[in-house]
Formats: C-alpha cells, structure tokens, sequence
C-alpha cells in the first residue's frame, strides 16, 4: 500500500525539443547541420534561416489539426520502402477500400 502509485496524466504526447514539437524543430535542426557543413558564417546565418522559416511554414500548417497530422501526411504523399511500410495499414497507393 506504500508504493509508489504515481500514474502518468499525458501518454500521447508529442516528442518535445525544448519547446517545440519534434517534427517542427527538425527544419531547424537539420538546416543547422547543412549550415555548419557549408563552412562559413553566411552559410550558416542563410541556412538557419531557411531552417526556420520551414518550421514556421509547418508549425501554420499543423494548427487546428491532429497531432500526428505530419506522420499522416508522409503516410499518404512519400514514398514506401521495406523499412518504412507498415503490416497492419494497407499501402499508401490504395486510396479506395472496397468491404
């Protein structure tokens, strides 16, 4: 009866860097490694602003929509690869289900 009860409140979260979700801090972060790459301080400064105005442009996106909206959308538009298709969901290419 002294354990320790603590249950969590939120399971379904979205992954968080800082205070940004996953999916909108990776613009940022993946045009900071392309800037650090570029080997100059402009290259770096442009980069990170591309970086960011991509989160921007996908956080506007994202509002007032699911929370798993950019999982869903490269669900339906990219393509498969044997690493990446799911067993239990039907192919991305079959739009209409019959029965």
């Amino acid at each position: 009866m002294l354990a320790d009860t603590y249950i969590p409140r939120r399971l379904d979260d979205q992954w968080k860097v800082g205070l940004w979700d996953v999916d909108v801090a990776a613009p940022v972060l993946f045009m900071m490694f392309v800037g650090y790459l570029g080997g100059s301080k402009l290259a770096f400064c442009l980069a990170i602003s591309v970086g960011f105005f991509a989160s921007r442009w996908l956080a506007r996106i994202k509002s007032d929509k699911h929370p798993a909206f950019a999982m869903h959308w490269m669900y339906w538009h990219l393509p498969t690869n044997p690493m990446s298709a799911m067993r239990a969901t039907p192919p991305s290419h079959i739009r209409r289900m019959v029965g």
